[in-house]
């Protein structure tokens, strides 16, 4: 239901009677000891949702993280014991007098505490229930704990990153590759379900996980692996490096070189035409037309290939970062990222240009440097306010509900009856999305709102979105990018194809597009000209870095913005060896070591799809809730820079932040891998209550090191076992030799302590094939393509208790466009002559 009694809010909370905030009267009950639960939380206070975090008595763990001022800024904070029944009644009181709940425990936990769904929902029917698991509640692995190291685990992801290790072992990325995804995904469904529950008066369960948000990442891997298992292993996926060698053209396309004065660079130059540009910007151009370079950058020949590469490293060492930085600035098809880390992307200037970084006085830290907020809507405002200090508003909140009645019934003002299901019915049916953009940055958010029901339009050009022909096999690549679209072949850039565009625009709910800056304009094909002509329209610009600004007109690929974001830094860590005078051999080492770095287990494309998803539903549902057609704007650069949050503030005292070993096995002694008897593990048992049963297990099969580790008083308690990590690393390693990984698996969880075998993948098998994680929990589902016929395609990746998702089929480049023109007017005669004037391809 939806709560009227708005008026009595908590001092000092984000939310205010300023009525540009267009999530201003939603309640939030946020019950969450984790990163994932509290992100989540944090855009919704950012757009006006009240949002009080239920922290456990003495405060959430968060607070001992630098970021929290950045992740709790808005919300309301109230101390509660689930454990006592007086608490949860307060926690069930304040659940009943809100409108939407986010609870990030282990499967069943929030049962057992009396604050599950189904009692939530009996209290209040209007309820959005949302729930974030490491694994889903289905399947051999729901009850595991849903720590990011155990997810990547058993997903291939920890052996995908080998290279940080060298290639022989399993290596640990810090990057939250699974967490950052799962809340973009679990606000999607409290978005999306909070309006279908404008038109139904009825609330729902949303559920989504870490191991679904983690398959973001993934652009055309899992296709590949389809087509390759149905055709042999000639057409599976070359690895990126050989023994230290690049395979293909690729890496030299996506170069990483060391400047004279010792600063990694990563280039982006993926299109031919830019490539072109690249070497001769390095003084190379002629080689393009040399014949005994015929082919370059694609080289069968390994020596060949070694000696192009040197050819390349050898050209940027040549000269110092200022002189590469003149020459791009007097070329804009060619552009670099400089390898930043920690939070030196706040400095970014086109974070800055983009109004994403803002400051906030905090009253316990003073200002506090972070990014604003991941969406920017121009036609409403973000609130931005400090977070609180412990059970700030523990006295007003507890005052509010206890006079309220136990039961809150009905259904929201204008709503339908109750009792009439809506099953059958998605959440986002009826809404029309355009889609102008290629690749996978932003398609693959409007491919999520079609999962949810909404009919994605594709404009695409007569050739195809460039992605679908990234593989050799045709079409393969852009598979999941256009999965449950209808594809319209269109010229955009012919006066006739702009009109078109305009007319589908007229009745269309949401435009996606992700142009360099300036290019929708020049198409007058901008918000401007769009919601000229229909002014209710949702319009996203999601470009890399900018609709205008110092880098808006930059080429920008996943790598570009992992470098700018200091995701190779922050996986990679003191690893990364960065000076003046390396040799060649140091330089290529080092070139190696950075790809595997920013373009692992997941990568800066994936943060931002997912994240446009979001946007497009905050959009819809701040139109639904009375604020009109909006202006949004995202990025990759900004999506990137919140995925990476632990890093992304800057305040004096500031601490800092888990730093993976030099060995990248983990954090610290009982959140790492380790090698076994045969294979590998991983073992997350950080907390004391984990530790003890750890302790307690070891000790009951009568593990050498166990019995050594028992009462000991080095490894006591949290504090002491800090100390002397490396001293608990040395015992748990000897002791984890004593039996292979699969038997560690099911002593430790029998024990419920989260140990797992660390699955080798690839990541894609992780899921698709038979045993796996994807197979187990029920993530996978099938659709038609138009050559391949039935394949497998992941399911969507929210679930709803009462609305229908639609797993849609794949389409042919211009499958529907004779479809989409009938539907706005054009016959046979008309749509014969776009054909034949090549406007259109069918």
């Amino acid at each position: 239901m939806q709560n009227t009694d708005k008026s009595s809010r908590p001092s000092g909370a984000a939310v205010t009677d300023d009525a540009s905030m267009p999530l201003r009267g939603l309640r939030v009950l946020l019950l969450s000891p984790t990163q994932t639960g509290v992100q989540a939380g944090q855009l919704l206070a950012d757009f006006g949702a009240e949002v009080v975090h239920v922290e456990r008595t003495g405060g959430s763990a968060l607070r001992e993280q630098p970021a929290w001022p950045f992740w709790a800024r808005g919300s309301c904070s109230i101390e509660l014991d689930l454990h006592d029944e007086a608490d949860v009644e307060v926690a069930r009181r304040l659940a009943a007098d809100s409108d939407v709940v986010i609870e990030t425990f282990r499967p069943g936990v929030a049962a057992r505490l009396g604050l599950g769904h189904e009692e939530l929902s009996s209290l209040n029917p209007g309820l959005v229930y949302c729930s974030i698991s490491g694994f889903g509640s289905k399947g051999a692995y729901a009850d595991l704990q849903g720590y990011e190291g155990v997810v990547m685990a058993k997903t291939g992801v920890l052996w995908h990153m080998a290279g940080l290790a060298g290639g022989q072992r399993p290596a640990f990325p810090s990057a939250l590759y699974s967490s950052f995804p799962a809340t973009q995904l679990a606000l999607q469904g409290i978005l999306t379900a909070l309006l279908e529950r404008e038109d139904s008066g009825l609330g729902q369960r949303v559920e989504t996980s870490l191991a679904q948000g983690l398959t973001v990442h993934d652009t055309f891997g899992w296709f590949a692996r389809v087509v390759a298992n149905r055709f042999g292993e000639g057409f599976s996926q070359s690895p990126v490096v050989v023994e230290g060698i690049p395979t293909g053209g690729l890496s030299f396309r996506l170069l990483i070189a060391l400047t004279q004065d010792g600063h990694w660079l990563q280039f982006s130059q993926v299109v031919d035409r830019l490539f072109r540009a690249m070497m001769d910007v390095l003084d190379l151009g002629w080689v393009l037309d040399d014949p005994e370079w015929a082919g370059a950058p694609d080289f069968d020949d390994v020596d060949k290939r070694v000696a192009f590469w040197e050819l390349l490293l050898r050209a940027v060492n040549a000269r110092p970062l200022a002189e590469w930085q003149r020459r791009f600035d007097a070329n804009p098809d060619v552009w670099a990222e400089t390898f930043l880390k920690d939070n030196e992307v706040l400095d970014h200037p086109q974070s800055r240009w983009n109004r994403m970084v803002t400051e906030i006085d905090d009253p316990e830290r003073g200002p506090v440097l972070q990014p604003s907020a991941v969406v920017r809507m121009d036609d409403t405002a973000w609130v931005g306010t400090p977070a609180p200090t412990l059970g700030q508003h523990e006295r007003e909140l507890r005052d509010r509900v206890a006079g309220k009645p136990d039961r809150f019934v009905g259904q929201a003002d204008g709503g339908r009856d109750p009792a009439v299901p809506s099953e059958t019915t998605a959440v986002l049916d009826g809404v029309t999305v355009l889609e102008l953009g290629t690749y996978y940055a932003a398609p693959f958010g409007a491919t999520l709102l079609a999962d949810y029901g909404a009919t994605v339009i594709k404009i695409e050009e007569p050739g195809g979105d460039p992605m679908r022909n990234m593989l050799p096999f045709p079409d393969v690549a852009g598979i999941k990018a256009v999965v449950g679209k209808k594809s319209i072949a269109l010229d955009i850039r012919s006066e006739h194809g702009q009109a078109i565009v305009r007319e589908l625009a007229r009745s269309a709910d949401v435009v996606l597009q992700s142009f360099r800056a300036g290019v929708a304009e020049r198409l007058g094909l901008d918000a401007a000209s769009l919601r000229a002509v229909n002014p209710d329209l949702v319009y996203l610009t999601a470009p890399g870095y900018g609709a205008d600004g110092p880098c808006g007109h930059r080429p920008a690929y996943a790598p570009t913005i992992g470098a700018a974001v200091g995701l190779a830094h922050r996986n990679a860590g003191p690893s990364i060896e960065e000076h003046a005078g390396m040799d060649i051999e140091e330089i290529k080492r080092g070139a190696v070591h950075l790809m595997n770095a920013v373009m692992g287990g997941g990568n800066a494309d994936g943060y931002a799809a997912v994240t446009a998803g979001t946007a497009m539903t905050l959009g819809l549902l701040a139109r639904r809730r009375g604020f009109g057609g909006q202006n949004l704007f995202t990025t990759m650069l900004s999506t990137a820079t919140h995925a990476l949050s632990e890093d992304m503030v800057r305040y004096e005292g500031r601490g800092t932040v888990p730093v993976v070993d030099d060995g990248v096995h983990g954090f610290g002694a009982l959140y790492r891998l380790y090698p076994a008897a045969d294979g590998w593990v991983f073992l997350a048992a950080p907390s004391q209550p984990e530790w003890l049963r750890l302790d307690a297990a070891l000790r009951r099969i009568g593990a050498p090191g166990g019995l050594l580790i028992a009462g000991d008083p080095r490894f006591r308690t949290v504090k002491t076992r800090l100390k002397h990590q490396s001293d608990l690393v040395d015992l748990l390693s000897e002791v984890f030799l004593e039996h292979s990984a699969t038997e560690w698996e099911t002593i430790l969880r029998s024990a419920d302590v989260a140990c797992v075998e660390v699955v080798r993948g690839p990541v894609e098998a992780g899921y698709l094939d038979e045993g796996s994680v994807g197979q187990l929990s029920g993530f996978v589902t099938e659709c038609l393509h138009p050559t391949l016929g039935t394949v497998p395609r992941l399911a969507p990746l929210v679930r709803f208790s009462r609305s229908a998702t639609i797993a849609g089929d794949s389409c042919a480049i211009g499958q529907h466009t004779v479809e989409i023109l009938e539907g706005i007017g054009y016959d046979a005669d008309s749509i014969a002559k776009l054909e034949a004037d090549g406007v259109i391809r069918r």
